[in-house]
């Protein structure tokens, strides 16, 4: 059976030697950072299965590479920092990230973690592996490669752009709750602000604009939102 490859950002080199001792332990394959210049190139050479992110990091903060490292891996990412602010954390999410745990931290936490995220994309409660496909009129979401097609033109989506598609589109006309939606698009909810869902949203709508889509997201005011589907495109 395949171990699981984990991949560590992490400048302090001792605590990213405890980590990778630590998952080593418990049967992962684990890779530590070498070149904080080159986070990308050295991920996407080890292709791993969830990624552990510092934010303080030399050069460009965990942020920056999370969004980097979004454009070539679907895979869970945990923001590990020592930074606990509520802000923090819904940067980390809004950034792509899917979880977060604030140093110092108790390993059996960090493992919990590890193993939950890894059932969920790969294990017993990950979705049936052949590709999730919507289609509404002319537009097609692949859901895995995080892309959106109309006619011969490929709309590029980031991870909540495509999960927040999936969902409005699926569901359309009806309604999705925002309910649903935040209980999607993050974990834990307690500290995502009212104004988050409705940026992603804002996000979404750009997106298909900048790429001439005339289909749109409606607000359903009280209820949530609707995928509209424009009759150029049905």
């Amino acid at each position: 059976m395949e171990k699981h490859r984990i991949f560590i950002v992490e400048d302090d080199r001792k605590i990213a030697e405890l980590l990778a001792d630590t998952l080593r332990k418990y049967q992962y394959d684990v890779a530590v950072a070498e070149d904080f210049d080159q986070i990308a190139d050295e991920c996407l050479s080890f292709d791993p299965h969830l990624i552990l992110l510092d934010i303080n990091l030399p050069t460009y903060d965990g942020y920056y590479w999370c969004r980097q490292l979004r454009t070539q891996t679907t895979c869970p990412i945990l923001f590990i920092s020592a930074r606990s602010g509520d802000m923090d954390q819904v940067f980390a999410l809004e950034n792509g990230g899917d979880d977060f745990i604030t140093k110092p931290f108790h390993y059996d936490v960090v493992l919990a973690k590890i193993r939950s995220h890894l059932r969920r994309s790969f294990g017993e409660y990950a979705p049936a592996q052949s590709e999730r496909i919507v289609k509404v009129g002319t537009l097609t979401l692949f859901a895995e490669r995080m892309e959106l097609q109309s006619g011969v033109n490929v709309v590029p989506l980031q991870k909540k752009e495509c999960i927040i598609l999936e969902l409005l589109m699926e569901a359309a006309p009806k309604v999705v709750s925002r309910e649903t939606l935040l209980e999607e698009l993050w974990d834990d909810q307690s500290f995502v602000d009212e104004n988050t869902l409705n940026v992603n949203i804002a996000r979404v709508r750009k997106k298909l604009a900048d790429f001439d889509i005339l289909s749109t997201i409606d607000t359903v005011r009280g209820a949530g939102y609707r995928f509209v589907l424009a009759t150029e495109e049905e």
